[in-house]
C-alpha cells in the first residue's frame, strides 16, 4: 500500500494517468508477489474470499472510469481519490461497517475500483483490517496477498503498459534498488517515522495531482 501511494502520483505526473496507473498495478503486484513469497502460510482464506471476489467485480467499472475520462478530469479523480485515502489511513477510521462479512465486501469492492482506476486499491483494505483488529503480523501476509489478486486483476483487465524495454530495464533496477534499501534501513527506521514519511510523501503526491487536474481543466 506505501508504495502505490508514494509511487502512483508521481507515476501518473511522469507518465500519464494510463499509463502511470498500469505500471503502479505491475510494479505493485511485482512487490506484493515477492513479499508474500516469506509468509504465505498465514493468509487467511476465510477472510480473503469476500474481499477478493468483490475487488474482481468492481476492477471493471475502474477500468471504464479511466477510459472515458478526459485526462485533466482522470487526473483530478485520481488525485482526490489518494488524498481522501491518506487521511483516511492517517485518522484509522473506525467504521462498523467495515466489519464481518459485509465490511470485507465493501472493502474489497471500493479496494478493487480505486486499484484499476486510480493504482491505489490498500487503504480500504488497510480501514479493514483496522476495524477488524488485526495484527500487524496478520495484515502484512494477507495484504500482500490481496495486492497479487487485485493487480492480477487490474492488469489483466487494463494491459500491460506500453513501454520500452530499456525503460523496463530502468524500471526493474530502481526497484531492486529501492527494495534493497528499504531492506537495509528498515532496521534503523522507527516505524512511526517511516510510516508518517510514507504517508506525507503520498499526501503531497495527491495533492499535486490534483492541482494538475485542476489546471488542466
Amino acid at each position: 500500500m506505501g508504495f502505490a501511494l508514494v509511487c502512483v502520483p508521481a507515476l501518473v505526473l511522469l507518465l500519464g494517468p494510463a499509463e502511470g496507473v498500469v505500471l503502479a498495478n505491475c510494479a505493485a503486484g511485482a512487490i506484493s508477489l515477492v513479499g508474500l513469497s516469506g509468509g504465505w502460510r498465514r493468509v487467511r482464506p476465510g477472510a480473503m474470499v469476500p474481499l477478493c471476489v468483490a475487488a474482481a467485480c468492481t476492477v471493471p467499472a475502474g477500468v471504464w472510469l479511466t477510459r472515458r475520462l478526459p485526462e485533466p478530469d482522470l487526473m483530478l479523480v485520481m488525485g482526490t481519490l489518494v488524498t481522501v485515502a491518506v487521511l483516511l489511513v492517517l485518522r484509522g477510521a473506525r467504521v462498523p461497517a467495515l466489519r464481518g462479512t459485509k465490511g470485507a465486501l465493501a472493502a474489497g469492492a471500493v479496494g478493487g475500483f480505486m486499484n484499476s482506476a486510480a493504482g491505489v486499491g490498500g487503504p480500504p483494505i488497510s480501514l479493514y483490517a483496522v476495524n477488524a483488529e488485526w495484527t500487524v503480523r496478520e495484515f502484512v501476509p494477507n495484504a500482500q496477498f490481496y495486492g497479487v489478486v487485485v493487480n492480477a486483476f487490474s492488469l489483466t483487465a487494463n494491459g500491460l503498459p506500453h513501454l520500452t524495454a530499456p525503460r523496463w530495464t530502468w524500471i526493474a533496477t530502481a526497484l531492486t534498488a529501492g527494495a534493497l534499501t528499504g531492506h537495509a534501513l528498515s532496521p534503523r527506521i522507527p516505524e512511526k517515522r517511516a510510516r508518517a514519511l510514507v504517508l506525507t510523501l503520498a499526501l503531497a503526491g495527491g495533492i499535486t495531482a490534483v492541482g494538475k487536474g485542476i489546471w488542466g481543466l
